[in-house]
């Protein structure tokens, strides 16, 4: 009786044995599916990375080109108000010059007529 009951105790403990075998090979089943699914998730997830940074170039190309676009812009119309505000102050310049040559001449005849009228006007200078 005490082998037989050893036997039935054997073949219980084999069979419980082989259900743990058996749940261990289900988990690792499950454990390589999940490693598959999350290792496709992942590569997905890298290709949608990839795609961004693709977009984030492609929009800074952008922006830097409208920047440099408006910079040029920019600089084109500050160098022409320069040259025309220059070409205006030159043409002052040489207007005012113009018109103190004028006066300096006048000034110069109208010293040379009083001086031809030496008895009429006299001039002083101190």
């Amino acid at each position: 009786m005490e082998k037989d009951h050893l036997e039935i105790l054997l073949e219980d403990m084999r069979g419980n044995f082989q259900l743990v075998l058996e749940g261990h090979e289900v988990l690792r089943h499950d454990i390589q599916d999940l490693a598959r699914e999350t290792k496709e998730r992942f590569e997905v997830v890298d290709l949608k990375f990839e795609a961004l940074n693709t977009k984030i170039d492609s929009v800074d190309e952008r922006l830097n080109n409208k920047i440099d676009a408006v910079d040029k812009k920019l600089s084109d119309k500050i160098d022409a108000v320069d040259k025309n505000l220059n070409d205006k102050i030159d043409a002052v310049d040489k207007n005012l010059s113009n018109h103190i040559d004028a006066v300096a001449a006048d000034l110069k005849a109208h010293r040379a007529d009083t001086e031809v009228h030496h008895g009429i006007y006299r001039i002083k200078e101190n």
